[in-house]
């Protein structure tokens, strides 16, 4: 008998193949909803058996014994963050050192995109309580919603003030550097008045991939616990199809590469700058990344105690 698993994802390239049906179960029908927002909880979500999660509320669900939602160690969001923190680009700071005392803008204090680049800035001597920092909207066209989410401190992490899009702040002065996942628009153009901090993210990158071992994961899999009580194979057996849709991905733009005109440089430079299982998903290739990341919501006070790879991952660490 094959089981339907009704799943929300947002519109990664590489899950083609599992959205066109190019990988398969015999037993677990995938149904793809490509969403542009990540639902809210997948537990209480009448629409969906499971989808890709904030890593970080994950753990906040662990920590305070919600048990509605079980996570998977598949990270179907990953990156580097370094490249993620802008400024206007007059601006003199060009070191993330540089940053020290300066007014940081944040789209959301507890993403998990987020923490991992405040522990970027913190290997870099430069912590919470070392800059000011004000959260809310990156352009006019980002909605306002409260994105302190309970973690505003009075001198030290502020909403903006009156919910100015933070890019004219930017601009203005207001803000020195702000953090952001997803570039505003325009900021590709060759007239942009923005740019990275780090001219050269990218060596930064590398270098802390040699220090940590790991490209940080942001997103992962949650089901309902029920689906799982009911099929405890289900999430192995989507963890499996989601690897084999990004392997054949990469495979097929190996071949297809000229979809921008320096994407082989890309997949060359990829391979020679990182270790060939970066992207490994499961508890025993990501327990550091994992253990690391735990570790930093403690640090930076998002959860208030310390939690292990076993307590976020239980029923893969029993297995083991």
């Amino acid at each position: 008998m094959t089981v339907t698993l009704r799943l929300a994802l947002r519109d990664w390239d590489y899950m083609t193949p599992l959205v066109l049906g190019d990988v398969s179960s015999p037993r677990l029908k995938v149904v793809v909803d490509r969403v542009g927002t990540l639902i809210s909880n997948v537990g209480t979500d009448p629409l969906f058996d499971a989808a890709e999660m904030s890593f970080s509320r994950y753990a906040q669900m662990r920590h305070d014994g919600d048990e509605t939602v079980v996570g998977v160690p598949n990270f179907i969001m990953r990156g580097f963050r370094h490249r993620c923190i802008i400024t206007a680009k007059d601006s003199l700071v060009r070191q993330l050192s540089d940053l020290a005392g300066k007014k940081i803008g944040v789209t959301g204090w507890r993403d998990s995109g987020n923490t991992w680049t405040r522990a970027a800035l913190r290997r870099e001597g430069v912590g919470v309580e070392d800059a000011m920092w004000y959260a809310g909207r990156l352009t006019k066209d980002h909605p306002i919603t409260d994105r302190l989410d309970g973690f505003g401190r009075p001198g030290r992490i502020e909403a903006v003030p009156g919910e100015r899009p933070m890019v004219d702040l930017l601009l203005e002065g207001g803000l020195d550097a702000v953090f952001t996942p997803f570039m505003p628009k325009g900021f590709f153009d060759k007239d942009s008045a923005l740019r990275q901090v780090l001219d050269d993210y990218r060596s930064a990158e590398v270098s802390y991939f040699n220090d940590v071992g790991y490209v940080p994961g942001m997103h992962l899999i949650g089901f309902k616990a029920g689906v799982v009580r009911e099929h405890p194979w289900i999430m192995d057996e989507l963890s499996d199809l989601l690897d084999a849709s990004q392997s054949m991905w990469l495979e097929k733009r190996e071949k297809y590469a000229d979809t921008t005109p320096w994407m082989i440089d890309e997949l060359r430079r990829c391979a020679a700058d990182l270790s060939p299982s970066w992207n490994l998903n499961g508890l025993a290739a990501n327990e550091k990344m994992i253990g690391d990341f735990a570790k930093e919501l403690h640090e930076q006070k998002i959860l208030p105690r310390l939690l292990s790879p076993a307590d976020l991952f239980p029923s893969q660490a029993a297995s083991r």
